[in-house]
């Protein structure tokens, strides 16, 4: 899997809509009403990848599996959420599980479309949002804190160390300012860690338009991109009614509709992108007659963590890895001829494995 993506933000801003498009089903209730989405619906689409399409071509395997995003659609928010309003605590349990938070602001008016707050104005409900994770959390390191002054009373000096970050997080977060401004030693990423702070995700915006506002969108999405900007985060302007109607054509066909709008690729394949670029992600193949398969790492990995995607034991026994840049492969036509015209590395363990490279690992049993 690539990573796991949360769908959040106010009611009727047309999360459900992308949902059901992005994973081209019904599985969420896009009705016109506020908590229609009461459990998390999750779906998984494949990432977008010419590459593996044009390894498969050459190695004709017996399979091609690809990396996937798991998506889960998560109930709207609304203010007081934090505090049970709407669906309260319910759903907001839920962002924990995922890697990253795809907020969509409504970027679009629409009289026929109510808005919780009776107007658009996508700076205010993303504030909304922000300040009901940031509510969320701090009574998370607020329950922590008080558990943590007790044992550092008594003298434990790691209960001490705990406090005095807990005290940050506590006066950033009462701001209703994200936990992710609190910077802490590597050593002491573990303390925040293990409070699993929802303000501490990366967050992707995704603007989502009218359908005749496409590519470029309007005032509101400048505001979310502008926004997204100052966070660092990344942002993608989209139409949820678009990326409904791409799910229902034909492969075929799809190329066309999107050419006609003037678009490089749907609104999923934009935001995947994103979400690899927020997390820092890579991907790594491997190519042979059984299978051609995606795999996703961060930036950063090594050979031997490479090789522990796909079992364990790989990352265990590890030799050495037998590499081959996705360039090399294609323009050689295959392993074999890559072989024979010295393209092929062989890699050890602190071999960084670079986006697109196929692999063959050895290792010990």
């Amino acid at each position: 899997m690539g990573f796991k993506c949360g769908i959040v933000g106010l009611p009727n801003v047309g999360k459900s809509t992308l949902f059901n498009a992005i994973t081209a089903s019904e599985q969420a209730a896009a009705a016109n009403y506020p908590f229609c989405t009461i459990e998390p619906n999750t779906g998984t689409v494949p990432v977008p990848d010419t590459r593996i399409d044009a390894l498969a071509k050459l190695v004709n395997p017996a399979r091609v599996v690809p990396a996937t995003i798991q998506f889960d659609d998560i109930a709207g928010l609304v203010a007081g959420a934090s505090q049970g309003e709407g669906l309260g605590n319910k759903f907001l349990a839920h962002i924990r599980d995922v890697d990253a938070i795809a907020h969509v602001v409504r970027c679009f008016e629409d009289p026929d479309v109510i808005h919780i707050n009776n107007s658009v104005d996508p700076e205010r409900d993303i504030r909304v949002v922000q300040t009901e994770l940031a509510l969320k959390d701090l009574g998370t390191v607020e329950a922590r804190l008080d558990k943590a002054e007790k044992l550092a009373r008594s003298g434990d000096k790691d209960e001490k160390l705990r406090v005095e970050i807990l005290l940050r997080l506590k006066a950033v977060l009462n701001e209703a300012k994200p936990a992710k401004l609190v910077q802490v030693e590597p050593h002491q990423e573990h303390i925040v860690r293990e409070l699993c702070l929802l303000t501490r995700k990366p967050v992707l915006y995704v603007a989502n338009v009218s359908e005749n506002e496409l590519p470029v969108g309007n005032r509101h999405s400048d505001t979310a991109k502008r926004i997204s900007a100052e966070e660092n985060a990344e942002c993608v302007v989209i139409s949820a009614r678009i990326e409904a109607e791409i799910a229902r054509l034909p492969e075929s066909e799809r190329r066309d509709f999107l050419d006609g709008l003037g678009l490089n690729e749907s609104g999923l394949d934009r935001l995947i992108h994103a979400g690899y670029r927020l997390l820092g992600l890579r991907t790594f193949f491997t190519a042979g007659p059984k299978e051609v398969r995606a795999w996703t790492i961060s930036a950063g990995d090594t050979a031997p963590v490479a090789a522990g995607k796909i079992h364990t034991d790989f990352e265990k026994g590890f030799i050495r890895a037998e590499t081959i840049a996705y360039k090399d492969y294609i323009a050689c036509g295959g392993e074999q001829a890559t072989k024979d015209k010295g393209k092929l590395r062989t890699e050890g363990k602190e071999y960084v494995v670079k986006d697109g490279d196929v692999m063959h690992f050895r290792f010990n049993v």
